[in-house]
């Protein structure tokens, strides 16, 4: 390390407290990992870490703010203004105009699987992959509209390598020059007294900034500006465990770009009152997202007078946006929130910890606190069992089972069609 870079960091180590990782430093024998850690030390933001650290020790009741119910545009009851709004998409779809982002920086451990979320089969006949399902969607949609729609894939530091290499293995579904990769941001995990943890391969603990990461990812990779030179107008971002994500979806286009907004979403009706997701809303007069754990049993009660619940529409994590809108939104950092979580980990003999509960705080950013960002937003309800069949646990809900169910029966009602 340079002298004056190495002063530079060796006083910022002293001042956050975090001297163990000097310590740590100056011991580290193998040049390539000691030149590695180095880097990381360099880029550290130890403010922000230090201040993050602290708002885990001090309960702070978040202010809701002034919460109002959202406007939403059923697509089951949109009538003669269906084709209206669907041709206004399909036009500025057949102009090139439309990007699709799938976030991808998870790995499929919580489904028993050793690899990228993504690269999961779900057991269908065909044994297609998540990536390969979204990907025919494309395909599907692209050769229907006559264009080849660029596909940016957000992937993670810990899974970048595998995906880009599954990828490579599976020939690019046919669709290699039009898939691009760009890598998730991190952040240090600390430990319960605000220590930087060292992770099992010898270098700073990291985990991935969360969804609301995406953002600030695209404009960081430079994904803004090959998006531009496509001739990219309208971003839609999606996640990788939807198997029925419509990524190319001319209504949901049709209404914004009409609307004159800078920003659309897709819900899904609740369940029921009390299920655990977050719904659109107003906040402050803004469109948001408020979690579920804010919102009181009368608020989630309550319905409007034809007895629909007037907060009752989930987000799904499907969103489209304005290419301008995103280069506000990722042109500062959004709030991070903390998530305590069991964090494997090196400590200062050198030995591995693996923990029996949580023992650290990883910090992540929501894609919805952004929202506020937009001009405004519009929400297109669609059905569930057409559009949603989200694959996160390995058994029971949202698993692969049910997941598998809803496509399957998708696409035999397709082909009765």
């Amino acid at each position: 390390m340079e002298t004056e870079n190495f002063e530079e960091v060796e006083r910022k180590l002293k001042r956050y407290n975090q001297e163990h990782l000097l310590d740590y430093y100056n011991n580290i024998q193998d040049e390539n990992l000691k030149n590695k850690f180095e880097k990381q030390l360099e880029n550290i933001d130890y403010e922000l870490i230090d201040s993050l650290y602290k708002k885990t020790t001090i309960p702070i009741k978040e202010e809701v703010g002034n919460v109002e119910p959202i406007d939403y545009w059923d697509k089951e009851r949109l009538g003669g203004k269906y084709d209206f709004y669907e041709n206004i998409g399909i036009e500025a779809i057949k102009a090139g105009k439309l990007a699709a982002v799938t976030m991808a920086g998870g790995q499929g451990t919580r489904l028993g699987h050793n690899g990228p979320k993504g690269s999961f089969d779900i057991g269908l006949d065909s044994h297609k992959s998540l990536f390969e399902l979204l990907c025919d969607g494309l395909k599907e949609m692209g050769k229907k509209y006559g264009v080849e729609i660029p596909w940016f894939i957000m992937t993670s530091e810990e899974n970048n390598e595998e995906t880009t290499e599954f990828f490579k293995k599976n020939k690019y579904f046919g669709y290699e020059k039009n898939v691009h990769f760009f890598v998730q941001g991190q952040l240090p995990m600390v430990d319960t007294e605000g220590k930087i943890l060292i992770g099992e391969n010898g270098l700073i603990k990291e985990a991935a900034d969360g969804h609301g990461g995406v953002y600030e990812s695209l404009v960081k990779s430079k994904m803004i500006d090959k998006m531009k030179e496509l001739g990219v107008e309208w971003v839609f971002i999606g996640g990788v465990d939807n198997c029925l994500v419509r990524m190319v979806d001319p209504v949901l286009m049709g209404l914004a770009i009409y609307k004159n907004v800078t920003g659309a979403g897709k819900s899904v009706v609740k369940a029921n009152p009390k299920e655990k997701v977050g719904v659109f809303c107003r906040k402050n007069g803004r469109p948001n997202v408020i979690e579920y754990s804010e919102i009181t049993d009368e608020m989630a009660e309550a319905t409007d007078a034809a007895g629909e619940l007037l907060y009752g529409e989930s987000h799904i994590l499907c969103n489209l946006f304005n290419l301008e809108a995103i280069e506000r939104m990722g042109s500062n950092p959004l709030p991070y929130h903390s998530a305590f979580k069991k964090a494997t980990y090196i400590d200062k003999d050198g030995n591995k910890v693996v923990p029996d509960s949580p023992n650290a705080y990883k910090f992540e950013a929501f894609l919805f606190d952004a929202f506020g960002e937009l001009d405004d937003m519009v929400i297109l309800r669609v059905k569930r069992e057409e559009e949603f069949a989200p694959v996160k646990n390995a058994t029971g809900v949202d698993s692969p089972e049910t997941a598998r169910n809803l496509y399957n029966n998708l696409h035999k009602h397709i082909e009765i069609k």
